[in-house]
């Protein structure tokens, strides 16, 4: 190789240093977006499970239950509203923030009646809940781990750059109130 080219190779290895990092980078902006939109179709599928759910809980408890038909209908309501919200993160959070607190209220009705927190279909369908409640909150830990990936690549320099050319912006949490991930649905034993 002649010891002119040499200087040219240099120059063509450092210009193509930064084009290499630019197509990284913005691979990494739609791995980590795609990774996010995957995660929130985790936390929807178990979220319709729960909606699934409720309503045959619902039912079960109505035959006990007759004096307190509004709880029960308020939790059917807030079900639907939390399954028909199709918002952004903040905005579902809120739905579901209200329908687990009224299905604190559900649970407190339930515990006052003996033959309902007895009855082998109700205990059934509770441990079913119980058990999408733990997988909404892994989903919901997956996909806020994915959007602080997002949102740290939109925020730090210089992959902000990157970011505001190709309008990547950075996602909401999916947070609930503290006072609604306190409502865990419990197994009673007769």
């Amino acid at each position: 190789m002649p010891a002119s080219a040499v200087p040219i190779l240099i120059l063509v290895a450092l210009a193509g240093l930064p084009l290499l990092w630019f197509i990284v980078n913005y691979n990494r902006f739609t791995r980590v977006t795609q990774h996010m939109h995957e995660s929130w179709s985790g936390i929807e599928v178990e979220m319709k499970r729960r909606y699934e759910l409720i309503p045959n809980l619902v039912e079960t408890a109505r035959g006990y239950a007759k004096h307190e038909q509004d709880v029960l209908e308020q939790v059917v309501a807030l079900r639907n509203r939390a399954m028909d919200n199709h918002g952004t993160a903040t905005s579902q959070a809120v739905d579901e923030t209200a329908l687990a607190l009224g299905m604190k209220q559900f649970f407190a009705v339930a515990e006052a009646y003996p033959e309902l927190k007895a009855n082998i279909h109700f205990l059934a369908l509770q441990k079913e809940l119980a058990n999408t409640e733990d997988r909404i909150a892994a989903s919901r830990r997956f996909y806020n781990g994915n959007v602080r990936e997002l949102n740290q690549l939109c925020q730090q320099f210089p992959t902000n750059l990157i970011a505001r050319m190709f309008d990547f912006e950075s996602e909401d949490y999916f947070e609930l109130s503290s006072e609604a991930e306190r409502v865990v649905p419990r197994i009673v034993a007769s």
